[in-house]
């Protein structure tokens, strides 16, 4: 087994709707044990079937920007009037269990990790295009309008930076589940 040291965490990004969460959930179901999911903290209220402490630390704006002010946080950002970061205990207490730490992470959380010395590498998840991820997005049913077209424009700022040479190691667009997740299984498992 790698010791924490040698466990370069994965960052994951991609604009909402283009599979992350199948993607990673899949991974997990079969490595269950090479694999922890670095648990995020938000602002926001939990969606129906969303657990604290699993799914996100949900907290108040209150504990949140204390946090910030403690130097908690590797990255963290607001969308859509709602806090979101990655800690850096959560990072630490994966590795410390001997797995593979996994960072889903959105633009300016990528930017911010490539700032500090986490030695990460960098995987990015496309839609095969903007109509196929605004179909996958409506279809969930879980935003409002305004939600809607703030999620499409931060997609496009995305992709337009996943586009940039060397933004990520790698980009897979999601337009074949069993092509893309044998892709984003390779990179994550065979370089770990």
């Amino acid at each position: 087994m790698a010791s924490a040291e040698q466990l370069r965490p994965v960052v994951v990004s991609g604009p909402s709707g283009s599979g992350k969460s199948t993607l990673l959930k899949r991974l997990f179901q079969d490595y269950p044990n090479k694999f922890g999911f670095s648990v995020s903290h938000t602002t926001r209220s939990p969606r129906p079937n969303e657990k604290d402490g699993v799914h996100y630390h949900f907290v108040s704006r209150e504990q949140f920007e204390e946090l910030i002010k403690q130097n908690k946080f590797i990255e963290y950002t607001e969308f859509s009037n709602n806090l979101y970061g990655t800690s850096i205990g959560a990072v630490r207490a994966v590795a410390d269990e001997g797995k593979c730490c996994i960072l889903d992470i959105e633009l300016q959380g990528v930017k911010s990790v490539k700032k500090t010395d986490l030695n990460a590498r960098f995987l990015f998840v496309a839609p095969p295009s903007l109509q196929v991820l605004e179909e996958r997005l409506r279809n969930r049913g879980t935003e409002s309008e305004d939600a809607m077209q703030a999620r499409l424009k931060a997609a496009k700022e995305e992709l337009a930076y996943a586009a940039e040479e060397g933004a990520h190691d790698r980009v897979i667009v999601n337009d074949n589940l069993d092509i893309a997740y044998e892709q984003f299984r390779k990179f994550i498992v065979d370089c770990n």
